[in-house]
């Protein structure tokens, strides 16, 4: 079967395709799905999967492997059923639940990539006899929201600290972790004493905890519970049904939006002048493309760049910065910890 990773009409640069998307006059709808599964043909998957939604028009990321899917994509409005209808076609994945987007803007992908992973959530575990299609139960907003006020109900973020640091749920514990394969052990860690208790785990769409519970509980955590779809179908679950939000702030999302209002809280601050802000953004120079919180004064008064070594860069010709990029992990790594305050890690009600 041909190779559909990689078409044509992936090759434009992104303001080309920026223009594009904004000429196309039609609504889109945002949206995010998973599913474990043991996938025999990875690659046959992947291509049928391209072919078809290439002919959709549908835009995004999906990542596939051997243990399941990983979408987050926009579909054209009037494309939807036929998305859903192409979709459902696939034994494995009839009747899952399409996580839509709290707020949907129209460029949030640009062009559609479907790409073979080894897993669609790393993890870093070499653990063969762990099955990640052994998950814990899953919780409904309501149900979430009355398990929170168990007086022994431990909850944990699974996310990175660049989303939590703009918001999570009430009492979370926030791991100062840069990746999902980070958070396992370090949580693992926090964990231990407390195996009989529940352990509420909390994600963006619901995929890293998925395999987070499966993989606590088969550490011997007895109560191990996930939050149904994660933050966004919390929200509309909470929404539908005038629940009490008990998430705080900001969702971050991975698409060009970079975060959707859950709650009018700002908790986070600007990473240059310390002032209320929760506006993720990659910092201008793109040798740099950091990924930190910058205020709207900040952003006019530094160009859209996390330095002034970043600011003076942009002045230079393109071939010198890209000579520039090469060293671009360390310089990342150094602003990284210039500019980010360190996340203090809520780890009081973890007292056995």
């Amino acid at each position: 079967m041909k190779d559909f990773s990689t078409l044509p009409g992936n090759k434009y640069d992104r303001e080309t395709l920026r223009q594009k998307l904004e000429s196309e006059g039609f609504p889109r709808v945002t949206l995010s799905f998973y599913k474990y599964a043991h996938i025999l043909n990875p690659v046959e998957f992947r291509n049928t999967l391209y072919q078809q939604w290439n002919e959709l028009g549908v835009l995004g990321r999906t990542y596939v492997a051997s243990e399941g899917i990983n979408g987050q994509i926009s579909v054209p409005e009037n494309q939807f059923e036929a998305f859903k209808q192409k979709l459902y076609g696939f034994d494995f994945l009839q009747g899952i639940r399409l996580n839509i987007a709290v707020e949907s803007k129209p460029n949030s992908f640009l062009k559609l990539i479907v790409r073979l992973r080894d897993k669609i959530v790393a993890d870093g575990l070499q653990d063969l006899s762990f099955d990640v299609t052994q998950p814990g139960p899953h919780l409904k907003a309501r149900e979430f929201n009355d398990l929170l006020q168990h007086p022994d109900a431990v909850v944990v973020d699974m996310r990175n600290h660049y989303e939590s640091e703009v918001g999570h749920f009430e009492g979370a514990i926030c791991p100062d972790v840069d990746t999902f394969r980070d958070s396992l052990p370090i949580v693992e860690e926090m964990l231990k004493g407390h195996e009989q208790k529940p352990v509420l785990l909390y994600c963006t769409g619901g995929i890293r905890c998925e395999k987070a519970s499966a993989y606590f509980r088969h550490k011997g955590f007895q109560q191990v519970f996930q939050l149904e779809g994660g933050i966004i179908e919390y929200t509309r679950q909470a929404k539908a049904e005038n629940l009490p939000n008990k998430f705080i702030g900001k969702n971050f999302v991975f698409d060009d939006r970079l975060g959707e209002r859950i709650s009018p809280d700002i908790i986070a601050h600007c990473h240059q002048c310390g002032q209320p802000s929760d506006d993720h953004t990659n910092c201008r120079n793109e040798s740099c493309h950091l990924l930190f919180i910058q205020c709207s004064n900040c952003a006019e008064a530094n160009k859209g760049c996390c330095s002034e070594e970043c600011q003076n860069e942009l002045g230079l010709p393109i071939s010198e910065r890209r000579v520039r990029r090469k060293g671009k992990e360390a310089k990342r790594t150094y602003q990284k910890a210039r500019l980010r305050p360190k996340l203090q890690v809520q780890s009081s009600s973890l007292k056995p």
